[in-house]
């Protein structure tokens, strides 16, 4: 498990869209902006302000629903 490297096939993943979303105090973001630019096209990146990683799973008021309903529709017809 130590030795698995989530981002070994990143490639493979397009040409499927994702959505990159993180928040600008995440202790992620090295991690994110790493896939971000290893990830192919099509790829689009969303930064929630003032929102540490883990508040993206819980804190309704900070997780940007209307950016996951633009994206899942304008991508996935």
């Amino acid at each position: 498990m130590l030795q698995f490297d989530a981002l070994a096939h990143i490639n493979e993943i397009t040409p499927r869209p994702i959505l990159f979303v993180y928040g600008d105090k995440a202790h992620s973001i090295a991690f994110s902006e790493r896939a971000y630019k290893l990830a192919n096209e099509p790829k689009e990146k969303y930064i929630v302000k003032d929102a540490e990683h883990i508040d993206l799973y819980d804190q309704v008021d900070k997780i940007p629903f209307d950016k996951f309903e633009s994206f899942f529709k304008g991508n996935f017809k």
